[in-house]
Order: C-alpha cells, then sequence, then structure tokens
C-alpha cells in the first residue's frame, strides 16, 4: 500500500514559494515582511534556501503547510542573519532534533568559519555540511543547482541557478551590481533582490535601476524582484513591477509573502 504522503509528494508538481519578502535589517527587524526564505521543491526533492528569521513559523503557517521534516538540503547563500537566522533551527527540524541524521546544508566558508553561524552541537546532525565555492555545481536528493562567481558583498556570497520542470530559474544573491552579473543569470526566471529605489553609495545591494539593467541584459521570460528595504516598500514594489513591466517589456512582478511560483 502507498503511503499518503507519498501519494501527496506525487499529486504536488515543483514550485518555489516566497516564505518572505524582507530586505535589509530593518524590515526584517519590524517583520513588516516577513524573513523565511525560499522553499523550492522540485518534483523529488524539497530545498530552503536562507532561512531568515522567523522560517520555521513561516512554514507553519503556510496554507498547505509545509513540513520541515522532510527537506533535503537547507542552502544559505550568504551568512547574513537576514538569510541564515533560523538556520540552526532549521537544521533540527530536517533531522528532526537530531534523532535522524539526513539531509545537506550547502554554505559559504565563512558560514561555519571561526565566527560560525552554524552552531556546533547542531553539525552533526545532517548528513553533510558541504562548503559551497565559485561556480561549481552541487546535489542533494537529487536537485542540481550551480553557484555564481563571488558577490560583491561584505560577506562571502553567492547567487544560484536550478531547473524546475525544464525551466531555469536563478536567484539573485546580495550584491553591488556589476555588469558581469548577466553573463551567469540568463534563465527563463529572474528572481532579483531590490533593497532600494535608488543607488546608495557604499552600500553593497541592489536598487531598481540597477535592477532593471540587469533583468534587461538577462532578457528573462519572467523577472520577480523581492528583498524590499524600508524605502522599496514606501513606493509599493507592485508599482515598481509594473512600472519595469512596460519600459523593458519583460513581465515583471513583485514577490509577496507567501507568493507560489508553479512549474
Amino acid at each position: 500500500m502507498v503511503k499518503r504522503e507519498a501519494l501527496e509528494k506525487q499529486a504536488q508538481g515543483p514550485f518555489l514559494k516566497f516564505l518572505g519578502t524582507a530586505g535589509a535589517r530593518f524590515v526584517m527587524i519590524k517583520q513588516l515582511r516577513a524573513s523565511g526564505g525560499i522553499w523550492v521543491y522540485d518534483g523529488r526533492a524539497h530545498i530552503l534556501i536562507d532561512p531568515g528569521p522567523g522560517s520555521i513559523v513561516r512554514c507553519a503557517a503556510s496554507r498547505p503547510r509545509l513540513d520541515p521534516s522532510r527537506l533535503d538540503a537547507i542552502i544559505l547563500t550568504h551568512r547574513h542573519l537576514d538569510h541564515a537566522g533560523d538556520i540552526n533551527v532549521m537544521i533540527e527540524a530536517m533531522t528532526e532534533g537530531g534523532f535522524k541524521k539526513r539531509g545537506a546544508v550547502f554554505c559559504p566558508s565563512d558560514a561555519v568559519g571561526k565566527d560560525t553561524v552554524i552552531l556546533d552541537y547542531a553539525r552533526n546532525f545532517p548528513e553533510r555540511i558541504e562548503v559551497i565555492g565559485a561556480q561549481r555545481s552541487y546535489e542533494a536528493g537529487g536537485f542540481t543547482f550551480r553557484t555564481s562567481m563571488p558577490h560583491m558583498h561584505p560577506v562571502e556570497t553567492y547567487g544560484l541557478k536550478f531547473t524546475l520542470n525544464k525551466t531555469t530559474v536563478s536567484l539573485v544573491a546580495d550584491t553591488r551590481y556589476f555588469p558581469e552579473l548577466s553573463g551567469f543569470y540568463r534563465t527563463d526566471v529572474l528572481i532579483v533582490p531590490v533593497v532600494f529605489p535608488e543607488p546608495r553609495a557604499g552600500i553593497d545591494h541592489l536598487s531598481v535601476p540597477e535592477a532593471a539593467e540587469l533583468i534587461k541584459r538577462c532578457a528573462p521570460r519572467k523577472a520577480v524582484l523581492t528583498h524590499f528595504g524600508m524605502t522599496m516598500l514606501k513606493v509599493r514594489p507592485v508599482l515598481v513591477a509594473e512600472r519595469l513591466s512596460k519600459e523593458l517589456r519583460i513581465e515583471v512582478v513583485a514577490a509577496y509573502d507567501g507568493m507560489k511560483l508553479v512549474f
């Protein structure tokens, strides 16, 4: 007899769900947008990317509920707390409190360095913790992804590229804009963090004009804006997305907490 869980897994196609769209620290601190990361299911494996503060709560509140004990892997693009605040609790959840040694954790080297964000006691819970590097491929539970070149950010940071049901998806990680980004991020669906309406000198995050330039260079079928800062919320991301769609003649949408893309 096939278990109910297996039947549910077979019935559910590949998807990507935003467990939060908060960008930068103040939106996260005030929880004006959630900061739970992104859940990806490719038809076989469940992957959680960047479990920031509240990730475990957002999984429980999701409809249908997302069960962290079914995770095959957790990926950190970088160690900042708005991306990694719930990494330890999600490792515990993936491994059912450490009693089931399973799953993989992928992270840059400084996430497990001297000033680690993954606590020592939790390191033995997953089957493996794998340090990621630039422009390399990785696998967990049949799910494969590729990392970008190093980004311009205060800590070691990499973006991601993967495929869901023959659709290529790329997730831009936090970075200052530089033209070489488009060489890696050309995909069908482009997810772009947009913290500011306008560029800010000395702060390594993308603004709307820089995101627009990246979208134009990459020419995806669909671009999704996310990771909004306070000033972005004030100008309303949905209106920014509508304007960019008209200007670029590319479908641009603004992500919202709980938004699900089905592939």
